[in-house]
């Protein structure tokens, strides 16, 4: 074995290159405060390899970025962990590179004849910082998508050249290909080279004046190896461990792993976009500088704190310089800090904020459902967003319905409006509670009630519906008990077997078997039956020729189905339905077919969803 290490020296001199790396001379001995330089270095090292295996399943195009990482984190073997590890690694290098800023301070490691490497460190830090940046577009979700597109727009601000700053960024005047490419580019070429080559560079003026130890005069010096080798090694199998932690606890994926959310779209604003938590200081900054003062907190400041940065070196060599040094980094990193706590507790009491986070989280869930069910098509899996009647719905009704009605309280997205509803809430639409209500009391607000408030061809609605025949018919019937409660219940029955929502079925087939005779032929009690108010056509010997009279309210066959509620949305002025007495507008030419079988599937709950384990 000599003989061959001896063979190879005498070739490549590797015994003097292991020399000079390992017995590099430690004044006053090992020591942990050392460690944080080896730290950095170990997690960049660790992002190069993790960066290197996800270049080889990363596809770098808007119609592929989000798929293949969808692929990466779900499909790939390990993937989640691979994925895990590089998204946490990154932000353990942030931590790392302020507790290392912070340690070269103390010790004053930035003075002559240091101010080189400390000005290499910084230029480092920035790299670093450009890297998180940029990486956080490259999964081409909704929330690197939008994060991305407010910090341009921030380089957009930048006098006399912003807009073109911000378009060689962008690579154009649209995000999309170009600004993916470009920020790839960025992020797994240009940025990792300059990184190497200033490290390189770091490392060499740092071998150059060795380690800064003020007390190393009554300590003994020592060399890297092997104590200060061991403490190193350690310092970062415990970074290594933090993130395996944090792969494993936080992650959202099958095993852990980094959040993926729903691949990003131009047309579904992101109102929870907000950048890493280590650029939340600047983002919160921000916040005290508005229109045309925000060049001061985006740029004018930042700027000058870093220029104040490159400018210690100088400050600390008078006198009490290095404390003033010292006391401006804790103040401007409690700054930070502070900044940082002052967004999370705002957000955090912020209901319109909570309330777009949970819809992202819901549409990051949903996605997963509908790639299972469906698989990813040839367009690319935000169609299948844009497809899907639970993501659209919600966003339909409040465009189209919430201006009248309500969805549970609220304008079917989880907001609900300060002004009052004028027709019923539509949640229930179609069940047995909405049914059993309309027969029990339509004037309550969930029903008829609200339709007090609204206005229609500028005439106020008043009692029009609260008071109409159907409240009277209630009254005289079902408040006055001449209609027993099983028959109620029969016929909420036989008119929730018209909807076809999945959440009625089963149906009790004996009860609305005596329903549906009810509503044809009531009882020798009841005043009228509903046959003689209300059309019902079925193909069998009770129903084949339709009302037996003038109908004063609308037309029940297929009462809620998705031919009914596809109908009547469109008109529900026609005669089947309220006639004259329509006080609703038709969105015929409003809503294009796919948008109102999108609304319909949605209020019936009849979105697709995987079966239920056996």
């Amino acid at each position: 074995m000599n003989a061959l290490l001896n063979w190879l020296d005498v070739r490549t001199g590797y015994k003097s290159l292991v020399r000079e790396a390992l017995y590099e001379n430690v004044p006053g001995g090992a020591r942990w405060r050392y460690v944080w330089g080896s730290t950095l270095v170990f997690t960049f090292s660790v992002q190069m390899i993790t960066g290197l295996f996800l270049w080889m399943a990363y596809s770098p195009s808007t119609q592929t970025a989000w798929e293949s990482v969808y692929y990466i984190q779900h499909e790939m073997t390990f993937g989640w962990l691979l994925r895990g590890i590089h998204h946490f690694t990154a932000q353990a290098m942030v931590v790392l590179l302020a507790v290392h800023l912070m340690q070269v301070v103390i010790d004053g490691a930035y003075k002559a004849p240091r101010e080189v490497n400390f000005w290499l460190g910084l230029v480092l830090m920035q790299i670093v910082l450009g890297l998180s940046l940029t990486g956080y577009l490259l999964p081409w979700d909704q929330k690197g998508y939008w994060a991305t597109r407010v910090a341009t727009n921030i380089a957009g601000i930048t006098p006399v050249i912003g807009p073109q700053v911000q378009q060689l960024l962008v690579g154009g005047t649209n995000y999309g290909h170009q600004t993916l490419t470009r920020f790839f580019a960025m992020h797994a070429g240009l940025l990792p080279a300059l990184l190497v080559a200033f490290l390189v560079m770091h490392i060499a003026v740092f071998r150059r004046h060795g380690l800064t130890a003020p007390d190393a005069e009554w300590k003994a010096n020592a060399t890297f190896w092997p104590d200060q080798v061991l403490k190193d090694a350690v310092a970062c199998l415990a970074v290594l461990a933090a993130v395996l932690l944090c792969v494993c606890l936080h992650g959202p994926g099958p095993h852990g792993g980094a959040e993926l959310g729903a691949p990003a779209d131009h047309t579904d604003k992101y109102d929870a976009a907000r950048p890493e938590w280590y650029f939340l200081f600047l983002f919160q900054f921000l916040k005290f500088f508005e229109g045309t003062n925000e060049i001061y907190g985006a740029m004018v400041i930042p700027g000058a704190i870093m220029g104040f940065l490159f400018l210690m070196p100088f400050i600390g060599g008078w006198k009490l310089g290095h404390r003033f040094n010292v006391l401006f980094l804790f103040t401007l990193l409690a700054g930070v800090g502070w900044l940082t706590w002052q967004a999370v507790q705002e957000d955090r009491h912020n209901p319109d904020h909570e309330l777009a986070v949970r819809d992202a989280e819901a549409k990051a869930a949903r996605i997963k459902v509908l790639v299972a069910l469906k698989g990813i098509g040839p367009v690319g899996a935000k169609q299948l967003l844009r497809d899907d009647s639970k993501t659209q719905g919600p966003v339909l009704f409040k465009k189209y319905c919430a201006g009248c009605h309500r969805y549970d309280g609220h304008d079917g997205t989880g907001t609900r409006p300060a002004d009052v509803a004028t027709a019923s809430d539509l949640a229930l639409l179609g069940t047995r509670d909405w049914i059993r209500g309309m027969m029990t009391s339509p004037a309550d607000d969930r029903h008829f009630g609200m339709t007090r408030h609204g206005s229609f061809d500028g005439q106020t609605l008043g009692d029009r519906f609260t008071d109409g025949e159907m409240a009277k018919w209630v009254a005289e019937n079902v408040h006055a008990r001449l209609m027993k409660d099983e028959d109620v219940a029969a016929v909420v029955e036989f008119l929730a077997g018209q909807s076809g929502r999945a959440d009625v079925a089963p149906l009790n087939a004996k009860q609305a078997a005596a329903g549906k005779q009810f509503f044809a032929e009531g009882s020798d009690a009841v005043s009228t039956t509903c046959y003689s108010c209300h059309e019902m056509r079925l193909k069998d010997e009770l129903f084949e020729s339709g009302s037996a009279g003038v109908a004063a309210g609308p037309d029940l066959t297929g009462y809620c189905s998705e031919t009914w509620l596809r109908e009547f949305i469109s008109n529900p002025g026609q005669k089947k339905f309220y006639g004259k007495r329509n006080a609703m507008p038709a969105f015929a030419d409003r809503l294009s077919e796919k948008d109102l079988n999108l609304l319909v599937e949605w209020l019936l709950h009849r979105w697709p969803e995987p079966a239920p384990p056996k």
